[in-house]
């Protein structure tokens, strides 16, 4: 199926969401890579607020590139996401329903996307030139000593997606490798 993606995204939204599905993303989302992951956590357990209502909200694991003259930011690329899964099911916990990332997840990650209901979505590695097209705004909001990897908000009109991990625990990794296997 494909969906038009309006955030913030309610659990209600998750719960509509198929592995496989294909997703247009517009409104805002934020981003945070490792460190910023690692200092999120640290303000949690310090009893500190985060820079942002986490609630409802979609993090895409990415820093970056700057921006020439002209654009609203250079090539925007996802990372691996297994470099925050140790950190991310607290913030699943808390609210968080949806992240962008490439790569396997860890079945922590999985475990609490089942029982908090949230998404997993995937963005095309090499396409990031490409991506940030759908990027309109951003702003660093947190931790800008971190370089690329400070904690942004963006705003994106359309931002293409497919959903690889439902909030049920079907992954698409796991069908294609069980597809892959049958014809062979």
């Amino acid at each position: 199926m494909f969906y038009n993606i309006q955030t913030p995204l309610t659990k209600e939204e998750v719960k509509k969401l198929k592995a496989g599905d294909i997703v247009n993303i517009s409104g805002v989302i934020y981003t945070a890579r490792d460190a910023a992951h690692k200092r999120m956590i640290s303000m949690i357990e310090e009893g500190k607020s985060l820079p942002f209502d986490i609630k409802d909200q979609i993090i895409y694991y990415v820093g970056p590139c700057p921006a020439k003259p002209g654009e609203v930011i250079g090539s925007a690329g996802p990372t691996t996401s297994g470099r925050v899964d140790a950190y991310t099911p607290k913030l699943i916990e808390l609210g968080l329903s949806g992240m962008i990332g490439k790569g396997l997840r860890d079945d922590s990650v999985i475990d609490a996307m089942k029982k908090y209901s949230a998404v997993y979505f995937g963005a095309i590695g090499g396409a990031g030139a490409l991506i940030a097209k759908s990027i309109v705004d951003e702003e660093i909001i947190a931790f800008p000593d971190l370089g690329t990897e400070a904690l942004r908000k963006l705003t994106v009109k359309d931002f293409p997606a497919t959903v690889i991990i439902d909030c049920f625990g079907n992954n698409l990794y796991e069908i294609g490798k069980k597809k892959f296997r049958q014809t062979i």
